[in-house]
C-alpha cells in the first residue's frame, strides 16, 4: 500500500511540468506580440520617411536590421512553443487537436532527444539570424574583412548543410 501511494505521488509530480508549459506559452505569446509591434514600428517609420521625403543615409540598414531583429524574436517564440508543446506531450498527454492535423510534423516528439533536436535546430537559426543582424552593422575596411565575411558565410552554409543531413538520419 505504501509503495502504491508513493508511485501514485511520484507519477502525479509530472504535473509540475505544467508550469514551464504554461509560462513557455505565455513567453511565446509575449515574444510574438513584441516582434509584431517592432514590425509595425518599422512600417510607421518607413511610411513617415516616404511621406516627408526624408531618406536617411542608412535608411535601408535601419529597416533591414529592425526586421531581422523581429524575425529573431519570432524564432525564439517558436522555440518556446516547441518547448511547451514538447514538454506537454512528453509528460502530460498527447494534444488531441494535433492528432487531427496530420500534416503538421512539429509536434511529432516522442522523446526528450527529439525535443532537444528540434529546439537546437531553431536555436541555430536564431544564431544565424543574429549573426546577419550583426553583419549589417559591421564596417568593412578592406579586402581581408570581406574575405572573413565570405568565409563565415561559407561556414554557415556548410553547417546548415550538415545540420540538415543529421536531421534526416
Amino acid at each position: 500500500m505504501l509503495e502504491k501511494l508513493f508511485e501514485k505521488t511520484m507519477w502525479n509530480t509530472r504535473l509540475f511540468v505544467l508550469l514551464p508549459v504554461i509560462f513557455g506559452l505565455i513567453g511565446a505569446i509575449i515574444l510574438f506580440i513584441i516582434a509584431s509591434v517592432d514590425i509595425f514600428e518599422v512600417l510607421k517609420y518607413t511610411i513617415n520617411v516616404y511621406i516627408n521625403s526624408l531618406h536617411p543615409k542608412n535608411f535601408h540598414e535601419i529597416v533591414v536590421s529592425k526586421i531581422i531583429g523581429a524575425v529573431d524574436l519570432y524564432l525564439i517564440a517558436v522555440v518556446m512553443l516547441i518547448f511547451a508543446f514538447g514538454l506537454y506531450e512528453l509528460f502530460i498527454s498527447k494534444i488531441d487537436e494535433a492528432k487531427n492535423e496530420q500534416d503538421l510534423g512539429i509536434l511529432a516528439i516522442k522523446t526528450l532527444d527529439q525535443l532537444k533536436d528540434k529546439i537546437a535546430k531553431v536555436i541555430v537559426m536564431v544564431l544565424i539570424v543574429s549573426f546577419f543582424q550583426k553583419v549589417l552593422h559591421t564596417n568593412y575596411d578592406g579586402a581581408l574583412d570581406m574575405l572573413y565575411f565570405a568565409v563565415s558565410i561559407a561556414l554557415l552554409a556548410v553547417g546548415l548543410f550538415f545540420l540538415g543531413k543529421v536531421g534526416k538520419h
